[in-house]
Order: structure tokens, then C-alpha cells, then sequence
């Protein structure tokens, strides 16, 4: 019963900089937290919250202190099986649902303007799965984005997002099935079929050696022309130090106010990479010559010389591929031990050591394995500790990508291309 609880400490206020105690009594200021969301058709989003001190009666405007917005608790309800049945008010402990607030959420807390209080949140673990979604149709991919975005509202440990760098929507869950069963009630919600499949790896491309040349684009037909030129000299940087643009020019050979022309055709030319189409990171452009026409220079110009000094140089500079790395810790029963550490080693990880945690929890295990050997390795995790080994994973950083591995990734993007060519 709420009345025999224990107080519960929750923060003071929309930015929860102090905390306050909240009491389950019907004369106290009215808080609520929201645990879970559903969506249901012909009515909308239905809030389900439960109530930790104050009463709420049907039509009342509370304050959600998370979002900082005021919302009408029109049609009250208590849920009954499938039905809801109004109530005219609710007290402390009494779990209720109300359908339609404007912007409410899984983990908001309800109170009141003038008690505005913040709840602990529920904590959702992470999701250890992940896979690339598109609509089977593509007229359908409006209504996908609509109907994954309404899923995480409904489960919090379902998330999405869209990844720019590989084009992708990718969705995150607790395991296969757990995905399987959000597509099919996608299916039946939203009248939407979805494809999953494995996500692409973000990788990058860099430079290991310098190099200098000539970028010159030149267009004569009737009438006014373009003429750009400019040399440039290209060079690695440390990782992580991003892209730097150097301007050595003297004597004016190019105008300066050409010259972020140049600077902007290089980021652009740079971001489709020369390899495997991935964006070059980690390396500086010096513009140290050039020349120009008075008539026919313009920004165009020397932007398009600034692409073609970028696709003349960059092969030239021993370009490599970088691929992201994600720290994993698992923890395994000690007869699985090295089953789990021989696994890793297959997928070219870096063991960085072992932590006893007693004989019950086992052995923790710190690794670095490169993304694109992480796909679905929670099952296999599953499979080889019999259900008993976790794992938790962040991202660690880039790093060169071994020649074998980056040639097949080479072939690949290369097929890929010839593939979207051959469509359009």
C-alpha cells in the first residue's frame, strides 16, 4: 500500500536542484509518475501513471515538470483487462490512465505549478542488438519513421535513430526477437512491412604520407568562361585533430576572396573520400600557389579547382581506412572464460584485461573490437554462456583498419556503387 511506504526523495522543481520529500497523503501536493505509454487506434496515446501523493480529479490541469507544459486530465480512468472505466478521482497509490496529453511521456512526472516536482526515473537497460530498418514499400518509409518513433514511445528499450554518415535508420533493442515482434506489431498497427538488415559500419579515410599538386578547372564555350587554378600540398594529422585549411598564398596568385572557394571544394571533395566513399578526417590542405583570369575567375571556378586539386593529391598521400572501435566489457561464469576470450580474438579484438568478481558473478572481461565484428554478438554471447554472460559496449575511438580487412571493404563499396549505377 502507498500509505505504508517509506518516503520517496524527489527533486524540487523543473531543473531539480534540491530535493524534497513526498508523502502519500491525500492532503499532500500532487505528484505522479508516468511508467508506460501505449498507442491505440482510433483514440491515441493512452498515459499510464501512478500516483505517489495528492488526489487528481477528472478534468484537472496538472504541470508535467519534465517537459514544462500543462496538461488536462480529461477522461480519467482506471484500466479494468482491456477496458478503462472513468473515475471522478484518484488517490496516492492508485495507478490510473488518461488518453490525449499533448506532450507526455514514459518516466514524466505530473504535479503541480505550484509543487512542481521531478520523480526518479525509471532506469531501461541499454539496447545490445541493432539493425538497419527500411519499408519494404518505398511510399511506406513516412509512415515507417512514424510507427518506430510511436514503438519507442511504447517501450523505451526499442530505440531509433537515423544515421547521416551511412543513410540509414537504424533500430536498437534487448535482443532478435525482441526486434522481430516490434516489426510485427508494427505491421498490425501501422499497416507498414519493414526489411531489417545489417547495419552499415561508419567508416572514415585519412592520409599517412604528404603530397603536393595542381588543381585547374577550365571551361571555354561562347561567351563568358571559368578558370580556376590553385596547388596545394596535403598532409596526416594526429587523430582526432579534424581537417585544417592553411592559406600560404602571397602576391596575390589567387584573389582572397576566391580563396574559401577553394577551402569549401576541398571539405566537399573530402567528404566523399577516395577509397571506399567515406569521408577523409585528419589531415591539413596548404593552398601555397595559383593563378587566375580577370575575366572568367569566379567562386565556381576556383571551388570546382578545389575538387579537382583534392581528387589529383589525395591518391597520392597513401590514404587508409579507419574503422570505429567499440570498449566492451563482458561478464562471464568462469568456465566460459576462454570460450568468451578465444571469441574475441577471432573477431580481431584487443583484450585489455580480466577482473575477478568472485566465484558467484564470475570474470569481467575489457576488450576493443573493431564495429563491424560486433553484429548480433549478443547471441552468440547467449549461445556460448549458456544465458549467463552481459555485456555492455561504448565507443572507444578510430583506428587503421588492417589491409586485408579494409581491401574487402574497398571491393564492397565499389560493387555497391556499380549496383546504384546500374538502377539509375
Amino acid at each position: 500500500s502507498a500509505y505504508e511506504m517509506e518516503e520517496i526523495h524527489a527533486f524540487k522543481g523543473a531543473e531539480g536542484d534540491k530535493t524534497v520529500e513526498i508523502h502519500a497523503e491525500d492532503t499532500a501536493s500532487f505528484s505522479a509518475h508516468v511508467f508506460k505509454t501505449t498507442s491505440e487506434p482510433h483514440i491515441g496515446e493512452v498515459s499510464y501513471f501512478r500516483i505517489f501523493s495528492g488526489t487528481v480529479t477528472n478534468g484537472q490541469e496538472v504541470y508535467n515538470a519534465t517537459r514544462d507544459g500543462i496538461e488536462k486530465m480529461g477522461h480519467l480512468s482506471v484500466a479494468q483487462g482491456k477496458d478503462r472505466v472513468e473515475v471522478p478521482i484518484l488517490h496516492p497509490g492508485d495507478i490510473g490512465c488518461v488518453a490525449k496529453l499533448r506532450n507526455t511521456h514514459t518516466n514524466d512526472t505530473l504535479s503541480t505549478r505550484e509543487h512542481p516536482v521531478r520523480l526518479p526515473q525509471i532506469h531501461f537497460p541499454e539496447p545490445i542488438v541493432t539493425f538497419a530498418v527500411k519499408a519494404t514499400a518505398r511510399h511506406d518509409e513516412e509512415k515507417l519513421q512514424q510507427g518506430i518513433h510511436r514503438l519507442h514511445d511504447e517501450d523505451p528499450t526499442f530505440e531509433t535513430r537515423y544515421v547521416p554518415e551511412t543513410h540509414e535508420t537504424v533500430i536498437s533493442g534487448m535482443g532478435e526477437r525482441h526486434l522481430e515482434v516490434a516489426m510485427s506489431k508494427l505491421k498490425r498497427k501501422a499497416g507498414v512491412s519493414a526489411e531489417l538488415a545489417r547495419p552499415r559500419i561508419a567508416y572514415r579515410e585519412t592520409l599517412t604520407a604528404k603530397a603536393e599538386g595542381q588543381g585547374r578547372h577550365k571551361k571555354q564555350s561562347g561567351g563568358r568562361g571559368q578558370f580556376g587554378d590553385c596547388w596545394i600540398r596535403m598532409r596526416p594529422t594526429p587523430r582526432g585533430k579534424g581537417y585544417d585549411f592553411i592559406d600560404e598564398i602571397v602576391g596575390g596568385s589567387i584573389p582572397s576572396k576566391f580563396i574559401p572557394a577553394v577551402d569549401k571544394g576541398i571539405q566537399e571533395a573530402s567528404a566523399r573520400g577516395v577509397l571506399a566513399g567515406y569521408p577523409m578526417v585528419d589531415f591539413a590542405v596548404e593552398l601555397f600557389d595559383g593563378s587566375y583570369h580577370s575575366v572568367d575567375s569566379n567562386e565556381m571556378s576556383f571551388k570546382m579547382a578545389g575538387i579537382q586539386g583534392f581528387k589529383t593529391v589525395a591518391p597520392k598521400c597513401r590514404p587508409v581506412l579507419l574503422e570505429p572501435l567499440d570498449e566492451i566489457e563482458i561478464t562471464t561464469p568462469d568456465q566460459y572464460l576462454g570460450d568468451v576470450m578465444g571469441d574475441i580474438s577471432s573477431r580481431r579484438g584487443k583484450l585489455l584485461g580480466t577482473d575477478s568478481l568472485g566465484d558467484a558473478r564470475g570474470t569481467r572481461v575489457r576488450a576493443i573490437v573493431p564495429q563491424a565484428e560486433m553484429h548480433l554478438y549478443a547471441t552468440d554471447l547467449h549461445s556460448m554462456t549458456h544465458g549467463r554472460g552481459t555485456f555492455t559496449r561504448k565507443f572507444h575511438g578510430y583506428e587503421q583498419m588492417p589491409g586485408e580487412a579494409a581491401q574487402k571493404v574497398i571491393e564492397e563499396s565499389a560493387k555497391t556503387k556499380e549496383g546504384e549505377l546500374a538502377e539509375v
